[in-house]
């Protein structure tokens, strides 16, 4: 395995750290704790027993046989949405809220968009008791009214956002202002492989548990590796934990599918496909900017999809071309989240969804194939959204 990042944090040429000065202390900081307790057998033996007793891993591998007979091609379901919280998100908090104590910081800070990651954070600190403030763009929090009482419930601070789009994009600017200004004590839990190095080494590696799981679990049940790995891409943390352990298995083929939005051209948030290289919360990778390099608004039915750029080592994996990058529409995704729950018996999020629907299409150069799918997250968040556009047609 091509070994990335590199010790500056890139991957190829992406990633980095695009940062002011004031951060550049506390992200050494951070790199050097991660280091640290990397070598620490208590905190991995830590990490292992919450994962298993706390989060519930490993997650099912389920063979969806409707959906397979439907497609004409064999489907399995990675089933994060069977984790405590409802998402893969989990396996990241806890990873680094273990890093937050091994700090001895007292006080979490996140940024959320579907409000899965809020409720994993406020989850999380909770359990060690710390104090926690989630940022959370306006747009999102009437969006995601359920996951807002959650987080409350939880004993989290959540804290609007008016600027911008009030989404994603803003919360994660607003989180960033709040960790130069009390880098003491705070820990700034980012939910998704962006922001500036180490962040996207250190939610990878959290995340790598599940493409880590699907291995073994595949291998034990058809005695050979899937033809292809399908995940959603927002920022990209449960498909490049997907990918990551399958990227020496080349005849594994890798398929990020982005949120196209109302369509290209259009209000979208697909990144890879449309984005440019540029710079956004630290790192270099493909963003959504006009011709000014001013970054444009995203949009995605899925709350957290909407995010206007995209994590560096999927940057790299499109430069490389070790994956291919798709895009789907609101109105696809919305079929994929009505196929699934018909055939399987299983409502998955929206942001699966757009992954679920992209079978369709993948199906027809397919027949017979192998599929695995990452089902990132449980769809009971989304059920007013889809509702919202049912009556809408």
């Amino acid at each position: 395995m091509q070994k990335v990042p590199d010790k500056k944090g890139y991957f190829g040429q992406f990633g980095g750290k695009f940062i002011p000065e004031t951060l550049s202390v506390c992200l050494e900081e951070l790199e050097g704790a991660y280091r640290k307790a990397l070598k620490s057998k208590k905190f991995k033996a830590d990490l292992d027993y919450l994962l298993k007793d706390y989060a519930g891993r490993p997650t099912a591998l389920y063979y969806a046989p409707n959906l397979s007979k439907f497609l004409g091609m064999k489907v399995y379901l990675k089933r994060e949405d069977l984790l405590h919280t409802g998402a893969h998100k989990i396996n990241n908090s806890l990873g680094q809220i273990l890093l937050a104590k091994f700090m001895g910081k007292e006080r979490i800070i996140a940024e959320t968009g579907a409000g899965q990651h809020g409720v994993s954070v406020a989850t999380v600190a909770r359990l060690f008791g710390l104090d926690c403030d989630v940022y959370m763009g306006s747009e999102d929090i009437e969006r995601q009214k359920m996951n807002v009482f959650r987080m409350k419930v939880l004993g989290a601070r959540v804290i609007p956002v008016e600027s911008g789009s009030k989404t994603l994009k803003d919360a994660c600017n607003d989180a960033i202002r709040d960790w130069v200004t009390n880098v003491k004590n705070t820990y700034y839990l980012i939910g998704s492989v962006v922001g500036p190095h180490p962040y996207p080494l250190i939610v990878r590696d959290f995340q790598s548990v599940i493409g880590k799981e699907t291995k073994r679990q595949i291998l034990k049940k058809e005695k050979k590796l899937p033809d292809y790995l399908v995940a959603c891409v927002g920022g990209g943390s449960n498909s490049i934990g997907l990918f990551h352990p399958f990227f020496d298995d080349r005849k594994v083929k890798f398929i990020g599918v982005e949120a196209a939005g109302y369509g290209f051209k259009k209000a979208n948030a697909a990144s890879l496909i449309e984005g440019e290289v540029g710079v956004l919360h630290g790192a270099k990778s493909y963003v959504l900017q006009d011709k000014f390099g001013q970054i444009k608004n995203a949009h995605s039915v899925a709350p957290g999809l909407d995010y206007p750029a995209v994590g560096p080592e999927h940057a790299f994996y499109k430069s490389i071309k070790r994956a291919s990058y798709v895009g789907v529409e609101d109105k696809e995704a919305i079929e994929g989240f009505n196929l699934l729950s018909q055939l399987e018996g299983v409502i998955p999020a929206l942001e699966s969804a757009h992954a679920i629907f992209y079978l369709k299409k993948l199906a027809k150069k397919a027949k017979g194939k192998m599929a695995v799918v990452c089902l990132s997250g449980r769809g009971d968040k989304d059920l007013e959204i889809v509702q919202a556009h049912t009556k809408k047609r």
